[in-house]
């Protein structure tokens, strides 16, 4: 009996240098690159955080792709969990997860780690360089707004935007024919009225 072993088609090279956001998506995803985004950019002083909502500010343009993005995506106020999630999506995160699974350091679809990407995310743990927040996420940072704010961003589960859209378009369609068949009645729902004679 004969074992045949199958090489990746990505060529591992770990010379190759990864950035923060590399390394974020080696330790947590899409999730965690935005997590990094948001707390750099307030470290900065390019975001404003207030509650549940930030907002851009200063004149700063970053050099990074992934912090133009969000910088972009939010010129007035907005929700952080929305523009957590459309960063989470953007081509420029994406971007990200291709260049590595193309190194050979996660899975080509759903992005796992592979056993190079784990070695190399072991020796990005070694290097002091790094923000903790890094590796870490959210709960390294002191108690504040900016650790609330990312700390309680919650994801939307994959569908469901879709799903929402295909039930506000019935909804409209059924208040649509509902209005047109109620328009010479004069009735539709009645909120109580019509009392007894007791």
């Amino acid at each position: 009996m004969r074992m045949v072993f199958r090489r990746s088609a990505a060529v591992v090279d770990e010379t190759q240098a990864l950035d923060a956001y590399d390394v974020a998506f080696l330790a947590g995803g899409a999730k965690r690159v935005a997590d990094c985004a948001v707390i750099a950019l307030s470290e900065r002083g390019l975001l404003r955080l207030r509650s549940s909502r930030m907002r851009a500010v200063g004149d700063e343009i970053p050099r990074h792709p992934v912090e133009r993005a969000m910088i972009a995506s939010c010129p007035r106020s907005r929700s952080v969990d929305d523009v957590h999630a459309a960063l989470q999506r953007s081509p420029e995160v994406e971007e990200i997860g291709h260049r590595l699974a193309e190194q050979g350091l996660v899975t080509g679809s759903r992005r796992r780690l592979t056993r190079a990407g784990r070695r190399r995310l072991q020796a990005a743990e070694r290097d002091a360089n790094l923000p903790a927040y890094v590796l870490g996420g959210p709960t390294v940072l002191p108690e504040g707004p900016v650790r609330r704010s990312v700390a309680n961003t919650q994801p939307i589960p994959s569908g469901l935007g879709r799903a929402l859209i295909r039930m506000g378009k019935a909804l409209d369609r059924d208040s649509d024919s509902t209005s047109d068949s109620d328009s010479g009645s004069g009735g539709g729902f009645s909120c109580g009225g019509g009392g007894g004679g007791d």
